[in-house]
């Protein structure tokens, strides 16, 4: 009895182990194809040779017409402070890296010296002015003495026609006025040199003024400085010993080069309307906004490229000089310009091409020629037309004539493959 309740027992194991083998072929052949990129066909193909892919449209739209390179940021102005005298560097009034406006003091220089030599120039100006008195004087009375003497003259010149005085005492009194006149004539260029002696001691004295003014520095200009050269209390040397750089930071130019090839773009609208240009930092974090206000007259024949400079306000100080910035210029724009996404442009051996699926979901491979990016989009300018529908992504698993599942990458949970995409079975529901 006990023999046959384990054969029972045993029998009744393997029937349900029977059971389970059957529901587990049940499933395989029931279940759909596996879910995209699972592998259940050849080559990542879905069951029906379909391969999963996004997809996008071509669309067009106005797309703005930029050049984007890499630039360098310059000082609109720099200059290198010297000393105009020599002397001891008493004061700086500024810290490195202050910014100063134009006509701040800077730094001043000993003027003792100056000071005692324009003391002395004054000093020579009012005795030169005191000679030149004395020789007015001496004018004043030798003409006096000229007029008493030609009066004589002509006095003995009557008498000696009368036969009162002899020939030699008129012929006396004549060569004694000849004289005196001579004695004026001299007194007078005495007057003129000490005129140019007056002058040449005031034309001293402004030279001092102007060198004691040149004892303090002033900005020429409003901007940064930089390190300080010579500390307080060396010797400077006039026009020689540098002091400090000041840059001016606003406004700034950007310098970038574009290709020569861009140059009838720039040219055809220079001059006729102002050309913007943008400048973004490197990481992207901050940008600003100038104009173009200059091109160079020469194309670099070693880099085929033509130097561009652009003016930008820095109020908030945003760029800064040797900063290296991304350059975007702006020419104008393509009204109906056929976008796609970056992404569904690839390169190939022949060149860029882009897989396009048709109405019955098979891809064709079509070579296109591309132009300006506009954010994530690339601007296709030939081999594809708007509306048409691109692979964005999936071309990996692609060749021309395949049939694929289509999804529509700008709309989240989008048709696959035309029909509506079935939900998974959730965990712990029975399938049927």
């Amino acid at each position: 009895m006990k023999k046959t309740i384990l054969s029972a027992s045993r029998a009744a194991a393997l029937l349900a182990s029977l059971s389970l083998l059957t529901v587990g072929c049940g499933k395989n052949e029931s279940d759909g194809p596996p879910a995209a990129g699972g592998g259940g066909g050849k080559g990542g193909e879905k069951k029906g040779g379909e391969v999963p892919v996004t997809v996008a449209k071509a669309v067009a739209r106005e797309v703005p017409i930029e050049l984007e390179v890499i630039g360098n940021v310059e000082a609109s102005s720099m200059v290198m402070i010297k000393p105009q005298v020599s002397g001891e560097l008493t004061k700086a009034f500024f810290k490195e890296g202050d910014f100063v406006k134009a006509g701040a003091p800077l730094f001043e220089i000993d003027r003792r010296a100056l000071d005692a030599q324009l003391a002395q120039a004054q000093a020579n100006l009012l005795r030169s002015e005191a000679m030149n008195r004395q020789a007015q004087a001496t004018v004043a009375k030798s003409r006096a003495q000229l007029a008493y003497l030609r009066d004589q003259a002509t006095r003995y010149a009557q008498l000696a026609k009368e036969g009162i005085f002899s020939k030699e005492q008129n012929q006396q009194a004549e060569s004694t006025a000849q004289a005196q006149q001579e004695a004026v004539a001299a007194d007078l260029a005495a007057i003129e040199s000490t005129k140019a002696d007056i002058a040449a001691q005031r034309a001293v004295i402004d030279s001092l003024k102007v060198q004691l003014g040149f004892t303090q520095i002033r900005s020429p200009l409003s901007g940064r400085t930089g390190t300080l050269l010579v500390k307080v209390g060396n010797i400077v040397s006039a026009n020689t010993t540098e002091l400090v750089q000041i840059n001016q930071v606003d406004p700034l130019f950007v310098s970038y080069a574009i290709p020569e090839s861009q140059l009838n773009m720039v040219e055809s609208r220079f001059g006729k309307s102002k050309i913007p240009v943008f400048a973004i930092s490197q990481d992207g974090s901050d940008s600003a906004e100038g104009v173009l206000n200059f091109y160079d007259n020469t194309v670099d024949p070693s880099t085929g490229t033509i130097r561009l400079r652009a003016t930008f306000a820095n109020p908030g100080r945003k760029l800064w000089p040797g900063q290296f910035v991304r350059v975007r210029t702006r020419l104008g724009s393509d009204p109906n310009a056929i976008v796609v996404p970056n992404q569904a442009v690839q390169t190939g051996p022949d060149g860029q091409f882009i897989f396009v699926v048709k109405e019955d979901r098979r891809v064709e491979m079509r070579t296109v020629t591309t132009g300006a990016r506009s954010g994530n989009d690339l601007v296709i300018a030939t081999g594809l037309q708007a509306g048409e529908t691109v692979v964005s992504e999936g071309q990996m698993r692609l060749a021309p004539g395949m049939r694929v599942g289509a999804r529509d990458g700008s709309k989240k949970g989008g048709k696959k493959g035309g029909g509506e995409k079935k939900e998974a079975p959730k965990e712990g529901t029975p399938k049927s």
